[in-house]
């Protein structure tokens, strides 16, 4: 959790510069913009470049306060509107942002072409399987914390002035769209306090974001058939039918045929395009496709942009890096503008009157309260305690951005007034305000169950490890046993991960060995579904698995050519790949020298059988050299990932240098127990009951190969990734390559670059090898 009393002393000074530099900006734009007579063009530009820098630095300001971000970018543009600068000084106010209807038009374009790109972020960041995995508690929550906020939303838009509404609106209308406004909630305001609390890996933080996640969801479909009812001005049974029917028809398409040709979609043109930032583009046309169809089915367009959201965040083939693209220019541009636009349409002044001022309190006390009660409630029905229940209400109450969307979609379709817009703005920075604070002092009295604690450890674990964050995975084997126990492997390994297979050999596309390969990786895949099954862990889902042919044997260019698509390892399992001295051949240097990222090499060593092992319960075991370094715990993770879906025993050998036993006090002998409890520890993660021994009488190559004589199956090693064009491991892997009669699995780091190769020369010995 952020403490602000902790604070590096010139961090302070920092924000508050960056707030008055802010706030210093808007009179000297002002100013000049009045003398100097400024084009169209000229004031647009102006327009963005201050609600850009107003409204980042109140942000920053805030968010060193604990409060989120996006408030500054909406406080900004009240600031820069009619509440303050055109209170202070109308003129430059007018100039910069009342000017004439082109102009005017040039900015809101931005700002709503920003809410379609708002509403595609806020999907990928709606994690259904969190919702699954919560289970029906959050069903609850969000059922009645939705229900009680509608229905006193609506009910006081009976009852509320006429002045406040829109001319020529219905109140029922009106009704339907502030009941709406009061019952959604701002799941990035929430996920925010949940994860800066630590508890986004809590039970009861998990269960706050689902109900928030849910409550979006069945918010802005309730916000979609709102706005189709106000757009004919009152209810009309058939076009109400006609807008449901089609919400339906269009949400049953999206989550199944849609799912698949929005994944389909994005990894062709991953694959495909070598263009900069195709993947962008691509999923902003699926965003605006979608858009465009809840558009013509008579809902508004926010619907499709969320829904693709959801669509393009589950896709399989979506990394992070690409995430990161999309997310920085939304979050850099879009969003300020539109908050700020939004803040600009706000006029705080109208709250001088003291019926409005009684009216806007009395609207955040409604919403805070039947956000907070509904969520509350439907805590007791789901049989949560009273303290959380409280958390749980206090954690609804939050309407940040959303809720300024939505108003904004209220003003610019004519259901809500200027007036009731700026009551709704009010009452959502309030309650957004109010969140942080009240949700930290909830949170902070709740304890911590044995079986949470015991979850938190084995997420703990997966943060660290490698192949739990392994994203995709590209294999090369060949037509002989080796590999066809790689592919096994590659299916056991990449189990729910997008798996790409290169072929060796230049035979046609239906021939049976290829058909062979594709079954040993669906039987691995399969297994490890069933192991997660069992585990009683979420079962990983069947991603594409997908085949590329060539017209000759497999060449360094085509490794290299599909290894620019984005792959986190390369699996390479090639006959005759080991040297008798231990080295390694030609063709392997030339696949394994394409790919720049982390290796997985099987190998068969000259000495070992034309069988490759079965791995089992009742099999060899699977032997771990170890000795403390990042590379030799990746290898044990491998192994573990391994032993846990085929039921392999694992035995963990610390190769120590050689030397006289050691008294347990010694700094040493400390490290080496602490190495074998962390890999304890990664094994429980797995499940898997491991052996464990400590070798420093003989040199490593030695330890291992005796070791490896004794029933064991596959030897699975870390390794470091020596500099230079060929493989070198070191010569502890080339005397195990040279020795041991069993096959060996080979996990490397990342090939150097050039321009660190000579500062890493020297370091470069880690791992076992």
């Amino acid at each position: 959790m952020r403490q602000l009393s902790f604070m590096p002393n010139r961090r302070r000074p920092v924000s508050l510069a960056l707030a008055a530099a802010a706030l210093a900006s808007m009179p000297a734009a002002a100013f000049a913009a009045e003398k100097t007579g400024m084009s169209s063009e000229g004031i647009f530009v102006l327009e963005v470049i201050l609600l850009l820098v107003v409204g980042r630095g109140i942000g920053e300001l805030l968010e060193r306060l604990g409060q989120p971000a996006v408030m500054g970018q909406l406080i900004g543009g009240i600031l820069l509107g009619p509440s303050l600068l055109g209170w202070l000084w109308p003129a430059a106010e007018r100039l910069v942002f009342a000017g004439d209807a082109a102009q005017k038009s040039m900015i809101n374009a931005i700002a709503q072409f920003g809410v379609l790109m708002l509403l595609l972020l806020t999907g990928m960041e709606t994690d259904l399987r969190l919702v699954r995995r919560v289970g029906r508690a959050c069903f609850s929550i969000s059922a009645t914390g939705v229900a009680v906020p509608f229905a006193l939303g609506f009910v006081a838009a009976q009852f509320m002035p006429a002045s406040l509404l829109a001319t020529g609106s219905e109140r029922i209308v009106s009704g339907l769209f502030l009941g709406t406004a009061l019952s959604i909630s701002s799941v990035k305001i929430v996920a925010m306090v949940v994860r800066e609390m630590n508890f986004m890996r809590r039970d009861l933080g998990q269960i706050i974001v689902s109900s928030a996640i849910i409550e979006d969801t069945i918010g802005w479909v309730i916000i979609a058939i709102t706005i189709g009812i106000a757009t004919h001005g009152r209810i009309e049974l058939a076009s109400l039918a006609f807008t449901l029917a089609g919400v339906a028809a269009f949400m049953a398409f999206s989550f199944t045929l849609g799912r698949r040709i929005v994944f389909d979609a994005i990894r062709w043109t991953n694959d495909t395009f070598r263009s900069e930032y195709a993947v962008v583009t691509v999923i902003l046309a699926i965003m605006g496709g979608m858009a465009l169809v809840t558009d013509l089915i008579g809902v508004h367009t926010v619907l499709g942009a969320f829904v693709a959201g959801i669509l393009v965040g589950e896709s399989p083939i979506l990394s992070r890096h690409i995430e990161g693209q999309l997310r920085g220019v939304i979050t850099a541009l879009f969003m300020p503008v539109f908050f700020g636009v939004a803040g600009l349409s706000a006029d705080l002044t109208v709250l001088v009157d003291p019926e409005l001022a009684l009216l806007t309190v009395a609207l955040v006390a409604i919403a805070s309260l039947g956000k907070f009660g509904g969520a509350f409630i439907g805590a007791e029905v789901a049989g949560m305690s009273r303290s959380e229940g409280i958390a749980v209400g206090c954690g609804m109450n939050a309407r940040g951005s959303t809720e300024v969307i939505v108003a904004s979609i209220g003003l610019s379709i004519g259901v809500i007034s200027h007036t009731l817009f700026t009551m709704i703005v009010t009452m959502a920075v309030i309650t957004t305000l109010a969140m942080p604070p009240t949700l930290r002092w909830a949170l902070g009295r709740l304890p911590m169950g044995e079986a949470e604690k015991k979850r938190l450890e084995r997420e703990e674990v997966d943060q660290r490890g490698f192949i739990t964050n392994l994203e995709r995975l590209l294999v090369v084997v060949d037509e002989g046993v080796v590999g066809r126990f790689a592919a096994y492997l590659a299916g056991v390994i990449g189990a729910g991960k997008p798996t790409t297979v290169l072929r060796t050999s230049g035979e046609s596309e239906a021939d049976p060995v290829e058909a062979a390969h594709l079954d040993e990786i669906e039987k691995g895949a399969e297994q490890g579904r069933e192991a997660a099954k069992e585990a009683d862990e979420e079962p990983a889902h069947e991603a594409p698995l997908t085949r590329r042919t060539h017209d000759a044997p497999l060449s360094a260019e085509a490794v290299a050519k599909e290894a620019r698509k984005g792959y986190g390892m390369l699996l390479i399992g090639l006959g005759r790949a080991v040297t008798a001295k231990g080295g390694f051949s030609r063709r392997l240097n030339e696949v394994a020298g394409a790919f720049e990222g982390p290796l997985c090499l099987v190998l068969k060593p000259a000495g070992v059988g034309r069988q490759m092992p079965r791995l089992g319960p009742g099999s060899g075991r699977i032997l771990v050299p170890v000795n403390g370094t990042a590379n030799a715990r990746r290898g044990a993770e491998l192994a573990l990932a391994v032993a846990s879906v085929t039921g392999a025993p694992v035995k963990v050998l610390y190769v120590a240098r050689p030397g006289r036993d050691e008294p347990r006090d010694t700094v040493s002998h400390r490290r080496r127990e602490a190495v074998l409890k962390d890999i304890v520890a990664l094994a429980d993660r797995y499940g898997v009951e491991i052996e464990t021994a400590i070798r420093s009488r003989a040199a490593a190559a030695d330890a291992i190969a005796r070791q490896a004589g004794r029933n064991v199956a596959l030897i699975v090693m870390g390794v470091a990734r020596r500099p230079g064009e060929e493989l070198i491991f070191g010569e502890t892997t080339s005397g195990v390559l040279q020795r041991c009669p069993c096959p060996v699995m080979l996990i490397s780091d990342a090939r150097l670059r050039r321009d660190d190769e000579g500062r890493e020369a020297l370091r470069s010995g880690t791992g076992t090898g």
